[in-house]
This record gives structure tokens, C-alpha cells and sequence, in this order.
């Protein structure tokens, strides 16, 4: 795994989010925005480790996300917004692309439908499964659309491992907690005909394979970069982590992933 950049802000923020995080628009040391999400309290962060895990391991599989670094917020740039903040902790920030859209029910139907987008798709709906993530779901794509290079863009991992669950064991996503349920998939899907996609879905039991153990191998290496400010205990991360290479575990996401894209396919 690469080094993740540690960058620093370098003027007052001016732009808050009101999505659930409250993340901010960072100005860093790197002549880019970022859009970061921080701690809150002095209590460990499990949400921020949701999100370091998650980016780092779509990266692993190949699915594009925006890039993402450590960013450290100076005490004086919080004041341009009411959000009080008094941790010092590395914020994890995704740098903001330009030539984007978020895709919504509305906005998913501006897109052309091709073979490439939806079997781009395929892998990220793949990958949640595997991740369990519980925060891509029908009225919640968590992806943009890059205009520019005509790509989906998978973002936000704050809810993987069923919402940062460490306490319980991993469950299983429903065919309708999934983006194969979202009317981005629906739009797609038009592009194919329902068995050449299944196909297609069979096809990708080889990347599935092979991504999971390039996952499992760099692992240790994302485990190392886990910031100490965020207050977690590595070994109930590292316990969690070792779920997702069960083999029940990964045996039953790959029939769940088969078994929901044929039921969303046929609705």
C-alpha cells in the first residue's frame, strides 16, 4: 500500500455540509479542496476508521474513488463555521473532483446507459456486499458521475461493516439495501440484455477472487497507517477485519450478490 499523504489546511474554512457527518470543505497544503470528516469527541472514532478501511480497500479492487489523505485542520480555520471543534486529530479528507454530478434518481437518467457503466457498477455493488455496506442503497447512491472521463465514482465508506458494527459479526445486505435496488441500476440495465448480464455477473467470480486476496494481503499495511489520535484499539479493528476472509463469509457473499442481481434484474 502507498503512503497516505498528511496534508494541512491553510485558510479558514467557509463551507459545511449538511449531510449527516457535517464533513467540511478544506483548503490544504496541496493546492486542492478536500472534503473532510473529523472527530467530534475525545471518544475513538470508529465512523473515521469505516472510512480509512473503506477507501483503501475500494482502491485495492480497482473502483474509482476520489483520492484521499490525512488532513490536519488548524484550531484558528475552524471559525469560519458554528461547528465547535477542540480534538487534535487528523481529519480524513476526499479531494473534491471537478466535472461531477451526484447521481440521484433524477439525475442518474442524464446518464447514456452503457455496457462499460453498468458493469462498473457490478463491481462496485460487489465490493459493498463484501464490505457490508449498509450506506449505498436506493435512495442513497454514494457515487458521482464524472462527466468528463464518463465513469462512476464510488464515495463515502462510513457505513461498511454494517455501520461500524465491531461488537457483532458481519450480516448479510438484503436485495433492497443494495444499489442493484436503486434506480441507477434500473437505468443501466437497458443497456444489456437480463442473461448477457448475468454473464457478465458470472465473469466476475475471478476479480472477485483475486480481490480478496490482494485485500488480504495488504491489510497489515493499512492496519500500520490506522492514526493513534482517532483512539481505537487496533486489535478489535484487526479481529474485525479477519471476518470479512472467512470462508462462510465469503462464500455467502458471493451467492447474495448473484441471488439479489437476478431479483432486481427480473423486478
Amino acid at each position: 500500500m502507498s503512503i497516505i499523504p498528511i496534508l494541512q489546511s491553510i485558510k479558514i474554512i467557509e463551507k459545511q455540509y449538511m449531510t449527516g457527518d457535517l464533513p467540511v470543505l478544506v483548503a490544504c497544503s496541496d493546492k486542492n479542496m478536500y472534503i473532510c470528516k473529523y472527530m467530534r469527541s475525545s471518544v475513538g472514532s470508529f465512523k473515521l476508521v469505516s472510512e480509512f478501511i473503506g477507501s483503501q480497500l475500494a482502491n485495492v479492487w480497482g473502483i474509482d474513488s476520489p483520492p484521499y489523505a490525512f488532513v490536519w485542520i488548524k484550531q484558528e480555520h475552524w471559525s469560519g463555521i458554528n461547528t465547535s471543534h477542540s480534538v487534535s486529530a487528523p481529519c480524513w479528507g476526499y479531494m473534491e473532483l471537478v466535472g461531477t454530478v451526484d447521481v440521484t434518481s433524477t439525475t442518474c437518467f442524464e446518464i447514456n446507459p452503457t455496457s462499460s457503466l453498468l458493469k462498473q457498477l457490478m463491481k462496485i455493488a460487489l465490493f459493498d456486499f463484501w464490505i457490508a455496506n449498509e450506506d449505498r442503497t436506493y435512495n442513497n447512491a454514494n457515487m458521482l458521475y464524472d462527466m468528463i472521463n464518463q465513469r462512476l465514482v464510488s464515495i463515502d465508506y462510513g457505513g461498511i461493516l454494517n455501520t461500524s458494527t465491531y461488537d457483532y459479526s458481519l450480516s448479510q445486505l438484503t436485495s433492497t439495501d443494495t444499489i442493484l435496488y436503486a434506480d441507477i441500476f434500473m437505468h443501466l440495465k437497458k443497456c444489456m440484455r437480463i442473461e448477457s448480464i448475468k454473464e457478465e455477473a458470472e465473469k466476475l467470480k475471478v476479480y472477485y477472487d483475486v480481490s480478496i486476496e490482494q485485500s488480504r494481503n495488504s491489510m497489515e499495511a493499512i492496519l500500520r497507517q490506522l492514526p493513534k489520535e482517532w483512539n481505537v484499539c487496533e486489535s478489535i479493528i484487526e479481529a474485525k477485519m479477519k471476518q470479512l476472509f472467512e470462508l462462510k463469509w465469503l462464500e455467502g457473499v458471493w451467492e447474495n450478490f448473484l441471488d439479489c442481481l437476478t431479483e432486481n434484474l427480473e423486478r
